[in-house]
């Protein structure tokens, strides 16, 4: 049997979200190929082989599961959420180029953390938005503060991934500077961590109120235009423009 690769998204952490889809690319596996806790989400079973890797060898990992492909393997390369946002899609595509024949591929979607924030939230990305990656391991951060002050001033909600690490402790707060600046202190701004898992913790506040300290590797957040509104405990876009 030849060879193929199937990259999938997990969903944001709770198993009834990853889709059947997903669920039936990974029962037909013999190799699945990922980042190390997304990996650890894949139960083993006979006939499975796992190979866990770093989370910043992206290339690395994609030539690795071309290669089991073209051995005759059937690999699922996972990633968290949707694996073309910030994930491994865009990873495979390039480690793709300049070789002389691929493999079937196919590209699973899953539910990606901002999303599944959003719709704990209410309605926070119902009007036009964008998704930000705050990390600069990949870009400079002079690019990421450019997008930021020209999002908010299209006046669009906002999510980020990957606010603040351990090795970025510090960055996140000249974000939260950027916001206040081009937003004011009133714009809502909500944190959700580790959403659809027990972990799972929602808080929205103010511009003026928000902390570095309340976001970090594992919590989406969602900044809201300038119409975002509460109802009740939820928060939502209308879908008329501002």
């Amino acid at each position: 049997m030849s060879g193929w690769v199937a990259v999938a998204g997990l969903g944001p952490g709770a198993e009834m979200l990853v889709t059947p889809e997903v669920r039936a690319a990974l029962a037909q596996a013999t190799d699945v190929v990922g980042y190390i806790p997304y990996v650890a989400r894949v139960a083993p079973r006979a006939g499975l082989a796992l190979h866990p890797s770093d989370n910043r060898v992206e290339l690395e990992r994609a030539r690795f599961a071309l290669d089991l492909a073209a051995a005759g393997k059937r690999v699922v390369v996972v990633s968290s959420g949707d694996p073309g946002v910030f994930a491994m899609a865009s990873a495979l595509f390039e480690a793709l180029e300049g070789r002389a024949a691929a493999p079937e591929i196919r590209i699973l979607p899953g539910i990606t953390a901002m999303l599944a924030a959003a719709a704990r939230l209410g309605a926070p990305l119902g009007h036009d938005f964008c998704a930000i990656n705050l990390s600069d391991n990949l870009k400079p951060w002079a690019l990421i503060e450019k997008r930021l002050r020209l999002a908010a001033e299209a006046d669009f909600a906002m999510a980020f991934y990957n606010p603040r690490s351990k090795a970025r402790p510090q960055g996140f707060a000249r974000v939260l500077e950027v916001l206040r600046e081009a937003c004011g202190p009133d714009r809502l701004i909500s944190f959700a961590r580790a959403v659809s898992t027990p972990d799972e913790a929602i808080r929205t506040v103010t511009l003026a109120k928000a902390r570095l300290e309340m976001a970090d590797m594992r919590t989406v957040v969602i900044l809201g235009n300038s119409a975002t509104r509460r109802v009740g405990p939820w928060v939502y876009t209308p879908r008329s423009a501002p």
